[in-house]
């Protein structure tokens, strides 16, 4: 696994905060821009590599998903896909940029915020790039570690791994308790909280019905928040009160 910095900073001065941002659902609206074609994009990509039905591809899609928390981990375990060719054809995503939509709010609370900033996706680096540039925010950021990035001894190890966790800490010379992951996906948050770092909950884009399936599922009303979770959210301008 690589860890590109833009600048020369090599660890936590004086104790200061690292924060690692989630990329879809966290720093954008990826529900209203991005998951209805990729989502099509996959279930396409798993019909017509491995001669199946839409509607079998959506289910092992899905099924995937569930059990591994990313569709590509299965079909690279299950079915010997290429992770780089899976990506690159479910990522096209024709008319993103016209899809995606910035805030100004969030351009200046990313720029108050204290600390170094990373982005720690399950995208590939290609998609984060097209959506960090429309936003405007990409220059916040020293790195963007992607899925690309994230493996180790040849596999692929995505969030919520802690071994890559671990790894991306070591990688930019902090502690887990100097980093803070701003997240929507709740198994995320746990796998950071269980390596030591803080977890924030990123709640903005989750629509509703969506954010009660969630919540049931780890024992928590939608109106709650988890142990393992030190703050919920609504907008980035929040983080700075952490």
């Amino acid at each position: 696994m690589s860890v590109v910095l833009r600048s020369d900073r090599r660890g936590p001065r004086n104790g200061s905060r690292i924060w690692l941002f989630d990329l879809d659902n966290t720093l954008h609206d990826a529900s209203g821009a991005t998951f209805g074609p990729l989502n099509q994009a996959m279930t396409d990509f798993i019909a017509a590599a491995l001669s199946l039905t839409h509607e079998e591809a959506d289910h092992l899609r899905r099924h995937y998903w569930q059990r591994y928390g990313a569709t590509l981990l299965g079909l690279a375990r299950h079915h010997g896909v290429a992770p780089a060719h899976f990506l690159h054809h479910t990522h096209q995503l024709p008319g993103l940029e016209k899809r995606l939509r910035g805030s100004c709010a969030d351009r200046a609370a990313l720029a108050r915020l204290p600390g170094r900033k990373i982005v720690l996706t399950n995208a590939p680096l290609a998609y984060a790039h097209r959506v960090l540039d429309v936003l405007r925010i990409a220059h916040h950021f020293e790195a963007v570690v992607s899925i690309e990035r994230m493996q180790m001894f040849g596999h692929l190890r995505p969030k919520p791994d802690t071994r890559m966790l671990r790894f991306v800490c070591a990688r930019l010379r902090a502690r887990p308790s100097h980093c803070v992951l701003v997240e929507d996906t709740l198994e995320h948050q746990r796998a950071a909280w269980s390596v030591g770092m803080r977890t924030v909950w990123m709640r903005r884009y989750t629509r509703s019905a969506q954010a009660i399936t969630i919540t049931r599922k780890v024992g928590v009303h939608p109106c709650g928040r988890p142990p393992y979770v030190y703050a919920r959210i609504s907008a980035l301008r929040f983080l700075r009160a952490l």
